[in-house]
């Protein structure tokens, strides 16, 4: 289903030559549908710039999450909160 909704972002975006803005924790999906690519952490903007980019941002906490590491500058704290 992920891939059908894609494709109408995608769809609408060039029959409109609208701009669209998507927040997904989706790789495959930002691969398809991006351009730009911004990663938000602890609020702040850590890294932006081209999809084609993402791969080689020099970025380790982009680098974890796009390769989903566990491991890296990225901690989970275990608790559960309320």
């Amino acid at each position: 289903m992920s891939d059908v909704i894609n494709e109408l972002i995608v769809s609408c975006v060039k029959k409109l030559g609208s701009t669209a803005v998507t927040i997904t924790h989706d790789m495959a999906s930002v691969r398809k549908i991006a351009s730009r690519v911004a990663m938000i952490y602890q609020g702040k903007i850590i890294w932006d710039g081209p999809v084609s980019e993402i791969d080689r941002s020099g970025n380790d906490y982009v680098d974890q999450f796009v390769h989903g590491r566990s491991q890296g500058p990225i901690q989970v704290d275990g608790r559960k909160t309320a």
